[in-house]
């Protein structure tokens, strides 16, 4: 006989985890009684939401589903922004939820929510279980879901007495069987001969390479295709690290934020590839304006963003790894040296935005330092703000990962995603970029880092600023600014220390640039907290 929480841990097991993210409460203490027994490890959070994000950073990192744990009502609620955030990226991740009995459903008794109808636009499913002979398929379809297609969140949600009732015998399903669910992986031949077509004919062919060919794992098949063809590459944000950053054919990051060379690239070309793109309006401003001058070739796993945000002439759905690979055996040198050569000039051109200071630390130059002081195949995280514009601007990205959130952006997230894919990759460096207002969204969780025995790496860019509200007042209502001083700020350093992790404050470039390799030697966690001008701007 076993209980429906011995069932959940032994389902768990049977996946392959080996780490759980999560915060118990009774709903759910069936089940974390079971993980008693189990070998599976379980990091204490100190925040609902960064169990999310922590499960995002692994999922990312290793390249399988992640797991989260909450109770019921609150707990699953404080799950919800972690759950949207992996959505909009993209992200496979099991939320479990504790759930009030069946019989009190729908009673408002305490710490009940319907998560369940909470998430239904930013889960790929979710599961109530009602019944405990339903657990061990409900497990199993959820990671087929959540790592098949377009990856990204399911939720299952178990009342706790499905946690608590007995079930004769456990037998794991080797295989979901899930009618209708069929994603498409192999693209459709005759519109790979259209794709192949196109390219022939191309005179200044593009491609852009967004986050799903990261999460495809398609970087070899990228760098495949585009050496054989010839063809010089763009990113979107989240497909920051397909090819090095350093590689000739490299054009940078494109958009709202992104590089001026980059942008006037897609701007001037007459063939653009979109591979793994949703083509939001941060990657390109008017992609109207982009599609009436180039023919447009969208390859997707999912059918849904082709066609939604650009017109497209050649659609082709399907996994990216698979299609690129094909299109890289049968592609032809496209013969466009000038081109590339025009495009090339476009960057050699350029010249990087911020130099050293002596009275603050100027962060574009600092993180172009901080990059050449890293290994090549460093992860690094980022939150949304302008931190993020300044690490995916200018940290040369090789061998490793750039982890942001591109679609949702939640402030708070690059913490706890960075203690994720330590905890995925503990071999590997990670860094987490923080603005002062971001980090202070999850600086609670420098307790589960502690608690991990992680020797995790947080850069805190300190401007006592709302940096990218205030550059929108500046830009829009006439720099009336509200609401954007960061007045009552901590001494980041002793609040560091309250927690036994070593910090430091760095006044200026020289003293950030010494503090940093210090940072990077230590087997310790370590915060470098560095004071920027706050008239810095993002670009």
């Amino acid at each position: 006989m076993m209980t429906g929480g011995e069932i959940m841990v032994k389902c768990l097991e049977a996946e392959g985890v080996d780490i759980l993210f999560g915060y118990p409460g009774a709903a759910i203490c069936p089940f974390y009684d079971a993980l008693y027994e189990s070998p599976i490890r379980h990091m204490l959070v100190r925040s609902e939401q960064n169990a999310a994000h922590m499960a995002s950073g692994y999922a990312r990192a290793s390249g399988r589903p992640g797991v989260c744990v909450a109770t019921s009502g609150p707990g699953a609620t404080n799950l919800i922004t972690g759950i949207a955030t992996a959505y909009m990226d993209s992200i496979p991740i099991i939320a479990i939820t504790g759930q009030v009995n069946l019989e009190q459903l729908g009673r408002d008794v305490f710490q009940e929510a319907d998560i369940t109808g909470a998430c239904e636009s930013f889960t790929k499913h979710s599961y109530l279980v009602k019944s405990v002979e339903d657990l061990p398929r409900v497990f199993k379809e959820a990671f087929h879901i959540a790592s098949t297609g377009r990856p990204g969140p399911v939720l299952i949600d178990v009342p706790e007495d499905v946690q608590e009732a007995l079930l004769d015998s456990f037998h794991y399903p080797e295989r979901a069987d899930i009618p209708g669910y069929n994603p498409r992986t192999t693209g459709h031949p005759v519109q790979i001969k259209r794709a192949l077509e196109a390219i022939r004919q191309a005179r200044r062919p593009v491609i852009c390479c967004g986050g799903g060919v990261v999460l495809a794992g398609a970087r070899e098949e990228m760098a495949a295709f585009a050496g054989k063809s010839g063809i010089p590459i763009v990113s979107t944000m989240m497909g920051i690290g397909v090819m090095p950053m350093d590689s000739p054919v490299y054009l940078g990051m494109i958009g709202r934020y992104g590089r001026s060379y980059a942008n006037r690239a897609i701007g001037e070309a007459d063939l653009i590839l979109l591979c793994g793109a949703r083509v939001g309006d941060r990657a390109i401003a008017l992609p109207n304006q982009v599609a009436q001058q180039a023919k447009i070739i969208h390859i997707d796993i999912d059918p849904a963003e082709i066609g939604k945000n650009m017109r497209v002439d050649i659609p082709i759905v399907g996994d990216i790894k698979g299609v690129l690979a094909t299109l890289a055996q049968r592609v032809e040198p496209v013969g466009c040296e000038d081109w590339v050569e025009q495009v090339l000039r476009y960057k050699r051109e350029f010249v990087p935005r911020g130099v050293d200071r002596e009275d603050y630390v100027e962060p574009r130059s600092f993180i172009r330092a901080l990059s050449a002081m890293m290994e090549e195949d460093a992860i690094l995280t980022a939150d949304p703000g302008q931190g993020q514009i300044w690490a995916a601007i200018n940290f040369t990205q090789k061998e490793g990962r750039f982890l942001t959130s591109g679609g949702l952006g939640p402030m708070g997230y690059a913490l706890p995603a960075a203690l994720g894919a330590k905890l995925a990759k503990p071999r590997r460096q990670v860094l987490a970029v923080c603005g002062d207002g971001a980090f202070q969204m999850s600086l609670c969780e420098l307790a589960t880092v502690v608690a991990s025995h992680a020797p995790l790496k947080v850069v805190v860019f300190d401007n006592r600023r709302l940096g990218m509200v205030r550059e929108y007042q500046n830009a829009r209502y006439s720099r009336r600014h509200i609401a954007t001083h960061m007045d009552g700020n901590p001494d980041f350093v002793a609040l560091c220390n309250a927690y036994g992790i070593p910090a430091a404050l760095a006044k200026n470039n020289r003293e950030a640039e010494a503090l940093a390799k210090e940072m990077l030697q230590s087997t310790r966690p370590t915060v470098l907290v560095c004071r920027v001008d706050p008239e810095t701007p993002s670009l």
